[in-house]
């Protein structure tokens, strides 16, 4: 018996669009190859993994339909990202949805830095902090969920390792849409979360950078941070390259930073940025 195409369409959004890390629906059960989400098999050292490069997109072709429904209640998708903001419970998926198709038709890899959200439009560039950390990612919005009424957003496996939540499987955060339009024009994005967590002043201005440092990230292994001041040492035409530990909320990081600067910021900034980091920030050290 052949059913109705508008019960195969609305089918198909369920199966699309059901991620969150607990609590899976069972409606979904049939489309993976394991019941449970779960970390992975063989987990691997993702605190090096860069954060999604903002950059101007179209819309996804797919994904974008509002309003939506899903498991009987109807979601709408905002027009734009633009001024965004909210707070409230991030939850992270795992390998049971890798490899497997996202809302608008991408692959997901939860070792990319990706996450789930049920209004913003796809795809979206979002920077995500754990307000219980300090802890930032910047990720790329390409997928429906989480559906549950106490959830903003579903992080990939990777970014949820960046804000080191996954020991508990949710964090209070907070999620800030990026205009990509202006990303990389030079000018340090830095949020007051991010500068408490390296107790300086939110930057004003590059101008004049001189005796300041710049800040490319910090890491939860000393790895890492090895791996990324390598990397820089070449990018940045030997500009010098330090790793400083430090630690925050009881646990400790590898900061990397660059300097001290000489006159103005702009051209380093550029190049981190062309290196795969695209959001240092001047920092005073120590």
């Amino acid at each position: 018996m052949r059913r109705p195409l508008s019960i195969l369409l609305l089918a198909g959004i369920t199966v699309l669009a059901g991620c969150s890390s607990t609590g899976k629906q069972e409606e979904n059960a049939g489309r993976y190859s394991m019941k449970h989400d779960r970390y992975p098999a063989q987990p691997v050292d993702v605190s090096a993994v860069p954060d999604a490069v903002p950059r101007v997109e179209p819309k996804s072709r797919g994904g974008n339909k509002s309003p939506y429904r899903v498991l009987g209640q109807s979601y709408y998708v905002l027009d734009s990202a633009s001024g965004y903001r909210a707070r409230g419970t991030a939850s992270w998926y795992g390998e049971k949805f890798h490899g497997h198709l996202t809302s608008n038709g991408e692959t997901y890899d939860m070792y990319k830095m990706s996450a789930a959200h049920k209004s913003l439009p796809l795809p979206t560039f979002a920077r995500v902090t754990n307000l219980d950390n300090g802890r930032q990612v910047i990720v790329r919005v390409n997928d429906r969920g989480p559906f549950h009424d106490d959830r903003l957003i579903d992080l990939s496996y990777a970014a949820a390792a960046r804000l080191d939540m996954l020991g508990k499987g949710t964090a209070r955060v907070e999620v800030e849409a990026i205009d990509p339009s202006g990303w990389g024009s030079g000018t340090v994005l830095a949020s007051a979360q991010a500068s408490k967590a390296s107790n300086t002043p939110e930057p004003a201005t590059i101008a004049d950078a001189t005796g300041r440092f710049l800040q490319v990230g910090a890491y939860s292994s000393n790895g890492a941070a090895q791996r990324v001041q390598t990397e820089l040492e070449t990018a940045t035409d030997g500009a010098p390259v330090l790793v400083r530990a430090v630690e925050r909320g009881g646990s400790q990081l590898y900061r990397v930073l660059i300097g001290p600067l000489q006159g103005s910021a702009a051209d380093l900034i550029a190049k981190v940025q062309a290196a795969g980091h695209p959001a240092p920030i001047l920092v005073d050290y120590p």
